[in-house]
């Protein structure tokens, strides 16, 4: 599993029934450093790489930190909805005025009140095929063609400021890891 984010990327609104309304967006074409250094390693998605699994219409969640037991939102409860553009992924998620109830979605509401937490971080998976790892003058490159789109999470501390990276795996999954969730407890960080 692979995490991405982008900071100052979220907008948060409360409606006058006391739903909460999140807006991020995570663009594209925007290079990014992940490791510097004698083997400098860096990372750009193109357009619309998540264009497949987004339309696929598949259930997909908004988390808190990438953390399956702390949902804010899903596309299978009515709650998410997601775009893929030419710029960009966004999303528009509302946070029903019964989950303020709960401590965790309390206690990120609070974080994210206080500039606390701040970043997008997709999570998602690059198939075989799905990135071009390039050499270049400043090192490597891992060009992003297509991913699979498995959640978006609310994070504390993004990669970098546009199109936050957290972690990275170089190498593609196997197809056995693409058909399990629980890879994203064997990711490799940087």
């Amino acid at each position: 599993m692979l995490w991405a984010g982008s900071k100052g990327g979220l907008e948060v609104r409360t409606s006058a029934g006391g739903a909460t309304v999140l807006r991020g967006r995570f663009p594209y074409a925007v290079p990014t450093v992940l490791k510097d250094g004698r083997e400098r390693l860096r990372e750009v998605f193109e357009a619309r790489a998540f264009a497949a699994s987004v339309a696929a219409g598949g259930d997909i969640h908004l988390l808190v930190h990438h953390d399956f037991d702390r949902p804010l939102a899903s596309r299978g409860a009515g709650s998410l909805e997601i775009s893929d553009g030419d710029d960009a992924l966004t999303f528009e998620a509302t946070i029903a005025p019964e989950m303020r109830g709960v401590s965790y979605v309390a206690d990120f509401l609070g974080t994210l009140s206080a500039g606390l937490v701040g970043g997008i971080s997709p999570g998602f998976r690059v198939a075989e095929g799905g990135a071009l790892v390039k050499r270049d003058s400043e090192g490597l490159l891992r060009v992003v063609r297509s991913a699979e789109l498995i959640e978006i999470s609310a994070v504390t501390k993004p990669a970098y400021p546009q199109a936050q990276i957290e972690a990275r795996n170089w190498t593609p999954c196997t197809a056995a890891e693409d058909r399990t969730l629980v890879h994203a407890l064997n990711r490799w960080r940087l």
